[in-house]
């Protein structure tokens, strides 16, 4: 078999999982597209081994070794990266990475000017119930303990 096509169809998952990490908002689909572009990597790396050894004897399967390298790293990436993405939809409520992103950086989404004000009034309300939560944040954990 001839070198340009692994060498191809190594690009092409490659293409893909690139696609997938810039376009896509869930962190799990990010992940796998990561993966891909790993086993892209893989792909090259075998398809390069064997097409660089002329005889049996002159084989050191040094890419073969690194893809063995390569597929541990990436289970251990995979692992820890479900590990805190599953920790963040637990903390958080979602996986969106537009999401997270803007809570990390203090916006609130629900804020259109920007002000952290939601142009209602200054104090507490003397109608209200004193043991009622008065922020966002404190409603929010509110809700996701009941």
């Amino acid at each position: 078999m001839h070198l340009a096509y692994p060498v191809v169809l190594s690009a092409l998952l490659f293409c893909t999982g690139l696609y997938g990490v810039l376009a896509r908002r869930n962190a799990i689909l990010v992940l796998m597209s990561v993966e891909l572009m790993l086993n892209a990597v893989n792909l090259n790396l075998v398809a390069f081994d064997v097409w660089l050894s002329k005889t049996v004897e002159e084989t050191l399967h040094s890419g073969q070794a690194l893809a063995l390298f390569t597929i541990a790293i990436a289970a251990a990436e995979i692992g820890i990266g479900l590990a805190i993405v599953l920790a963040v939809h637990r903390n958080r409520g979602t996986a969106d990475l537009d999401k997270l992103r803007d809570t990390a950086e203090g916006h609130d989404p629900d804020d259109p000017d920007g002000t952290g004000s939601t142009g209602g009034p200054v104090g507490p309300d003397p109608d209200s119930d004193a043991d009622a939560p008065t922020t966002r944040a404190a409603a929010t954990k509110a809700e996701a303990t009941a």
